[in-house]
């Protein structure tokens, strides 16, 4: 079985200051709990962007000051951009985290593969729209990372792949409980991974309370897993996570206990062919 990746989602588009006091918003806050996160067993930090308001962004400058900070402080950890952004931006805005200097660039980017109701929202990700993201990112050097909340965004990748304009191995994320979208259970899980095409790499982000549940399950069944703020505010019922690295350090703690190895980033630039 492979080491276990584990990716850190450390800030989000929806979480507000209200709900945990401890949601970086700065990109100085946003790096230097990336490189916590890194220090307690992530190899890899899946990033949002937040304005001067602590609102959404995008925007080329908000990454630019994020990824240049985080640098600085930890020049190992792979860094992961979204091109999701948040519910309601265009292709424009959600590709500005792509559009970094050179130097800053990141390893890899989101790339949703279908629309999906959001809550009392719906994430809005036509084909044209996934086709145009990923020439976005392929055309940087960037690799892809599948983000799927339902079976068929894995479909819709599978074809894109098939045809060409996605790698023909890709490394995709199983985003599940999100309110109207597919739901994080044991079943549904097991049917996702074995669906993952032959020499394709597969992780799993449980929303809320199934984070840790799903988490086990990736540990167990030799896919990976994400955790972090973004997804879930609580290490135990009622109680909040000081941050994102104690999270990361639960699932170090469950995979040893599982008796698997977690991956180094070296291993882990490995595993997802970076």
């Amino acid at each position: 079985m492979q080491p276990l990746c584990i990716t850190c989602a450390v800030v989000g588009a929806e979480l507000t200051r209200e709900q945990t006091p401890y949601l970086p918003l700065t990109p100085r806050e946003i790096a230097l709990e990336a490189a916590r996160a890194h220090e307690a067993g992530a190899c890899m930090v899946h990033l949002h962007g937040r304005d001067a308001a602590g609102a959404p962004s995008q925007s080329r400058e908000v990454f630019t000051q994020i990824l240049r900070e985080l640098r600085q402080l930890d020049r190992e950890v792979i860094a992961q951009v979204s091109t999701g952004g948040a519910v309601g931006m265009s292709v424009e805005e959600r590709c500005g985290s792509l559009d970094v200097p050179e130097e800053l660039r990141p390893q890899m980017a989101t790339l949703t593969c279908g629309t999906v109701n959001f809550g009392d929202d719906v994430f809005s990700n036509p084909l044209p729209a996934i086709r145009e993201i990923a020439r976005r990112i392929l055309g940087r050097g960037i690799r892809p990372e599948i983000e799927a909340f339902d079976a068929g965004h894995l479909d819709t990748a599978k074809h894109l792949s098939k045809k060409g304009e996605l790698p023909a191995l890709l490394h995709v994320d199983f985003v599940l409980g999100v309110p109207g979208a597919m739901a994080a259970t044991e079943k549904n899980l097991r049917f996702l991974a074995d669906s993952v095409p032959e020499g394709w790499t597969w992780c799993v982000a449980g929303i809320g309370r199934a984070e840790l549940p799903m988490a086990q399950l990736a540990i167990e069944w030799g896919g990976h897993v994400r955790v972090g703020l973004e997804d879930n505010i609580y290490l135990a019922k009622d109680v909040l996570a000081e941050g994102n690295a104690p999270l990361v350090a639960k699932v170090v703690e469950m995979a040893r206990e599982a008796g698997r190895a977690v991956a180094t980033v070296a291993e882990a630039r490995r595993i997802l062919r970076l």
